[in-house]
């Protein structure tokens, strides 16, 4: 059996209670360790994630600072408003496999199961991102 690290506990601060209680019963179903990357999420990293990937023209228009722009770096949101993530409202939380291997869809998967399980236990809907028709956000969980 698996528990939530220090530092992970503390990356639920903010984060809507329903989905912390979900998080916190999926660690004790979970198959595969997970660790939280993201809760609740700040306007600067909004800025941060949305100028990996775009322009300091793209960020300006969308009305992030130009000096986040990263344009050499991989997008890693694909949000149309780069501040509507439900992260903002502490509506989302960013889980991987613990120890941290992108690569391998499986764990995610494991992961996804525990989650949803522990949503369908405690009566709380909630979306995966790895089931997203576009866009897969496959560390991706939101109410």
């Amino acid at each position: 059996m698996y528990k939530l690290s220090n530092r992970s506990l503390q990356r639920l601060y903010g984060v809507d209670a329903s989905l912390v209680k979900v998080v916190k019963r999926a660690i004790e179903l979970t198959r595969q360790d997970f660790m939280v990357t993201e809760g609740l999420r700040t306007h600067e990293q909004c800025c941060i994630n949305y100028g990996k990937g775009r322009t300091a023209q793209q960020c300006s228009l969308k009305g992030v600072p130009a000096k986040y722009a990263q344009p050499d770096l991989s997008k890693v949101t694909w949000l149309n408003n780069p501040f509507a993530s439900k992260h903002v409202t502490g509506r989302a939380i960013d889980l991987i496999p613990y120890p941290i291997d992108w690569n391998d869809l499986k764990k995610f998967h494991l992961i996804a199961a525990a989650m949803k399980q522990a949503a369908a236990e405690l009566g709380v809907r909630i979306i995966w991102g790895g089931d997203w028709k576009s866009s897969k956000d496959y560390p991706h969980f939101e109410i």
